[in-house]
């Protein structure tokens, strides 16, 4: 099975406070309408953090702190298998500009379960609730 190497940034309102996250719904491909967390493949060459900025800045039109690292998560679709880096980030230029996703959102602690999660990025939900404020 192929695997495919990407990264998703979690952008927060403040890395050190994280009292609300961002979440963005798919605006293409079979997983269309599910929500995730904004980012995209790592090309050669790049490290994760690299391919982080370059892709909220294709996605989202907005330049990105990169903070620290969450978790790599590993999970099987159909298709292939998915390697995910995963960061903090905050927002340090921009307006979360919607380029590529359907909608967005800033979740809360209380709200971030009320959205359909894509299952690669369910998995990493509850570590992120058990650092957020």
């Amino acid at each position: 099975m192929k695997t495919v190497k990407v990264v998703a940034a979690v952008i927060c309102d403040s890395i050190k406070e994280k009292n609300k996250i961002f979440a963005t719904a798919r605006g293409y491909g079979d997983l269309k309408g599910g929500w995730e967390f904004p980012g995209g493949k790592v090309e050669e060459g790049e490290t994760s953090q690299e391919a982080l900025v370059r892709e909220i800045q294709e996605e989202l039109d907005t330049l990105i702190e990169v903070g620290p690292y969450i978790d790599t998560i590993e999970y099987d679709y159909p298709t292939f298998h998915l390697s995910m880096d995963c960061f903090y980030c905050e927002v340090k230029e921009g307006h979360l500009e919607l380029k590529e996703a359907e909608a967005a959102k800033w979740l809360t602690k209380d709200n971030i379960d009320d959205v359909a999660w894509l299952p690669a990025d369910v998995t990493l939900i509850d570590k992120i609730k058990a650092d957020m404020n």
